[in-house]
């Protein structure tokens, strides 16, 4: 079975290669054959699955060693992949939402005359994903985590003929830089702490080095996570990347790009247990994280970019919970799951949304929609419900272990913490029942395009609607599935541990009020949104709307603080190089060139010239030799 291991890989990658490679003679096959290779995945990957369920738990490890890699003295590093419970669940997670996205895009992209080329990208953000949670070490995990920025440039500015796009692109692309120096230090002081890249020395000694020491890899790995996964302060990437095709959209932020923080800080929990001051630095991400996603998602009237907002969310209870260590490892991969069903259903509805709409993403231009987009309207609702912890479907009950966690702290951060989350839960009833009440009800608000096409809503072909239809299912019954009988509790336990802590309140209270503020955040929403009619041209609004409609201002603060005092830096180093550096190059060459033009003069090729320097040199020699010895 551990010869499969590969394969996994390689069937996306091999999709990549030959759409890429094969030129235009592939455009018409070419998008089936980069859905075939990911559903060959999935496959493979359920048959791994089933091995692995039929062996003990301490025997669900398996491993693939194809190569020696960097075989240099003291350093080391192989091709080689791991594959146990953790790594299984995200294959999984990654390979069958990713195959789904693949087909839905077949009609996204049905006109697009650059539709291979898409295909390849995703075949190749595929493989990249997968090698990353597969590597068995941090130096071949680093070869996934470039693998996916590079992927996912390409995807996010595929449509480079807009700038907004190609802007977008080298954004998402250049914050995520910031982040991999990060892992790029994190793995440099794990060599010289361990001597050695694999996961298994380096995580099993972890209990044998400094305090010190593993706090600094913990906290440059959690800057690698931040870039990967958009959490506070290298998140501003995330909503301009809602100018990729949707189905990009849907593979950044339910599946693939976002999730390998979360993965990366979940793998190296060891790391991370023995250094509570970069647990706490975890926590406090996550929380801050968790409010800023979801004002953000409050205030945007793009459907995109407010969901964008709420995957930033999401994401921060990801990472709340990782930061609990063992109380939270467990809860933050099943909401991680849980997340990638609801979230891509989401995003993929809002794709048929816009396909229907003319590419329009102004919520306040849709409205009463769901008569004319009735599949849409009911996986879109599924999705919805899900993911503000509607009672027994899946966010319910992902989320709500992780507040429980929160709670389970102990002491004042306890009650903070799980504060914390449950304003998060009702900020999210509220941003999602606001995209719902704007696309599918009230009145319709729709007006004709800059090019005076008046928009016919319509249902999205099968390739579409099929794969909306089964994360619709996932998102209803996923959670349920897992939570029944502890299953996924007992499946990652062997791998993150699981520890329980002091809650000063039960799950029963725990699950009463998270809906308690989830039924809060829907009355407010409708409240505001669902009274009245709803202006096409949203409000001025005051000064925190305003703010919030900015992405709180990250933008502005990135200018300020960096983009800004490093422009002034560059025109000040180029203005040094030119007065100053070039200045004395320039000076020398000068001089040196004005003195030898001088001396030249005295090469005249006169002989009558020469004898008279000669005679003169000769008596001021003898003069010289005269005044000697005169002394």
């Amino acid at each position: 079975m551990e010869s499969l291991i590969g394969l996994l890989i390689g069937a996306p990658l091999l999709g990549a290669a030959v759409l890429l490679l094969g030129g235009r003679r592939l455009d018409r096959v070419g998008h089936w054959l980069a859905t075939a290779l990911a559903a060959a995945s999935f496959v493979l990957a359920a048959v791994l699955f089933f091995d692995l369920l039929g062996r003990d738990a301490e025997d669900r490890t398996l491993r693939e060693h194809l190569f020696s890699w960097v075989p240099v003295a003291d350093l080391r590093a192989d091709v080689a992949f791991q594959l146990d419970q953790l790594s299984m669940t995200f294959v999984l997670l990654i390979t069958s939402v990713g195959t789904l996205i693949h087909l839905y895009s077949v009609g996204y992209m049905a006109h697009d005359e650059r539709r291979r080329r898409f295909f390849a990208y995703l075949n190749l953000f595929l493989g990249a994903m997968l090698l990353l949670v597969l590597a068995d070490n941090y130096l071949l995990l680093y070869v996934g985590w470039e693998g996916v920025g590079l992927a996912s440039f390409l995807l996010i500015g595929f449509w480079q003929h807009k700038p907004s796009a190609a802007t977008a692109a080298k954004k998402a692309f250049i914050v995520n830089r910031v982040g991999d120096v990060g892992l790029s230090l994190a793995i440099l002081l794990m060599f010289t702490t361990f001597g050695t890249f694999a996961f298994e020395p380096v995580l099993g000694g972890a209990t044998g080095a400094s305090e010190a020491t593993l706090t600094g890899i913990a906290l440059m790995l959690l800057l690698a996570a931040c870039g990967k996964s958009a959490q506070v302060p290298l998140q501003s990437w995330l909503g301009d990347a809602m100018e990729g095709p949707t189905p990009v959209s849907a593979l950044i932020h339910a599946a693939t790009m976002v999730t390998a923080g979360v993965y990366l800080v979940t793998r190296s929990a060891a790391v991370f247990d023995a250094a509570p001051d970069a647990q706490t630095v975890v926590i406090t991400v996550g929380a801050v994280t968790l409010l800023f996603g979801a004002i953000v998602g409050c205030a945007k009237d793009d459907i995109k970019k407010a969901l964008a907002g709420s995957t930033m969310s999401q994401i921060g209870y990801m990472m709340l919970a990782a930061g609990l260590g063992p109380l939270g490892y467990v809860f933050a991969i099943m909401h991680l799951v849980t997340h990638g069903f609801f979230k891509a259903g989401l995003f993929l509805g809002a794709g048929s949304v816009m396909h229907a709409m003319n590419d329009e993403v102004d919520m306040r231009r849709y409205g009463g929609l769901r008569r004319h987009l009735p599949v849409t309207f009911a996986t879109f609702g599924l999705a919805y419900l899900a993911i503000i912890g509607f009672p027994y479907l899946s966010g319910y009950f992902s989320k709500d272990e992780i507040i429980y966690a929160g709670f389970s702290k102990g002491g004042t951060q306890g009650w903070i913490l799980g504060g914390v989350m449950l304003l998060g839960a009702a900020l999210t009833a509220y941003y999602m029942t606001r995209i719902m009440l704007l696309t599918f009800f009230g009145e319709r608000r729709w007006q004709p395009d800059a090019q005076g096409h008046e928009p016919h809503p319509h249902e999205a072909p099968l390739t579409m609607t099929v794969p909306m239809i089964v994360l619709a299912i996932g998102s209803v019954g996923a959670g349920f599935f897992f939570d029944a009988g502890e299953r996924f509790v007992h499946w990652l336990e062997p791998v993150t541990g699981l520890a329980h802590g002091d809650s000063p309140v039960s799950h029963g209270q725990v699950a009463l009020a998270a809906t308690g503020v989830m039924l809060l955040g829907v009355l407010g929403a409708w409240w505001q949104y669902g009274r009245r009619p709803v202006p096409v041209v949203a409000p001025a609004g005051r000064f925190f709307t305003r703010a919030a409609r900015r992405d709180l201002l990250q933008d502005d603060f990135n200018h300020a603080a960096f983009v800004r005092p490093g422009n002034y830096l560059t025109r000040g180093l180029v203005f040094l190089d030119h007065k100053l550096v070039d200045g004395v190059v320039n000076g020398l060459a000068a001089g040196f060139g004005g003195a030898s033009g001088r001396l030249r003069r005295v090469q005249n090729g006169f002989a009558r010239s020469y004898a008279v320097s000669m005679f003169g040199g000769a008596a001021l020699l003898i003069a010289a030799t005269l005044l000697m010895r005169a002394v």
